[in-house]
């Protein structure tokens, strides 16, 4: 069905019905969709989905380039062990700075592309400039306040109870949007 004349309420009853296929008629319509025979491996539940999904980039387009590429370079790193894997999205943009009241001094972190600058300083982690600061080891997202991206799985990103007087202390500003910040208690 070419993209600019799709019947959307057709392909949401031809989807709805896809998890009531046999196994075979999900390998006859993995075969159709994909070009290819479905793995004998996979199990029905994945084939309906997986056919679901198909269904809907025919009809509406799927990933685009960039992000095939991307995760082509994720899975390629996790693959390999490397540690830069992790999304851009969930990296703190180089001109971002994180102020943190710490012992009655105020202290303000730059982020740059390579590292964080802190007093003069580039230091390569958060981690880092929070040990400079302290004297002792911390998590610098921990230290800074800062939520990292939840992961797939929602179970695994934390405790869902938010506690506001953590880290009221901490506040995160963009260079190009910044605004007043409030003083906050003393660690």
């Amino acid at each position: 069905m070419p993209r600019g004349t799709i019947d959307h309420a057709a392909l949401e009853a031809e989807i709805g019905r896809v998890p009531n296929l046999s196994l075979l008629e999900h390998r006859h319509r993995w075969q159709a969709l994909f070009g290819h025979p479905a793995p004998k491996s996979l199990r029905r539940n994945f084939l309906a989905r997986a056919v679901a999904y198909q269904m809907q980039v025919e009809a509406y387009g799927g990933l685009s380039v960039a992000t095939k590429r991307r995760l082509r370079e994720i899975a390629s790193a996790v693959r390999n062990g490397d540690a830069n894997a992790i999304p851009a999205s969930s990296r703190i943009k180089p001109g971002t700075q994180m102020i943190r009241q710490w012992q009655n001094t105020t202290h303000t972190v730059t982020a740059l592309a390579e590292g964080f600058e802190w007093n003069g300083r580039t230091y390569k982690s958060l981690s880092a400039v929070a040990n400079a600061i302290t004297g002792t080891n911390w998590n610098g997202f921990a230290f800074f306040g800062i939520k990292r991206a939840p992961s797939g799985n929602k179970n695994a990103s934390g405790p869902r109870r938010s506690n506001s007087r953590a880290n009221s202390d901490v506040s995160t500003i963009s260079v190009a949007k910044v605004k007043s910040t409030r003083s906050g208690r003393n660690a």
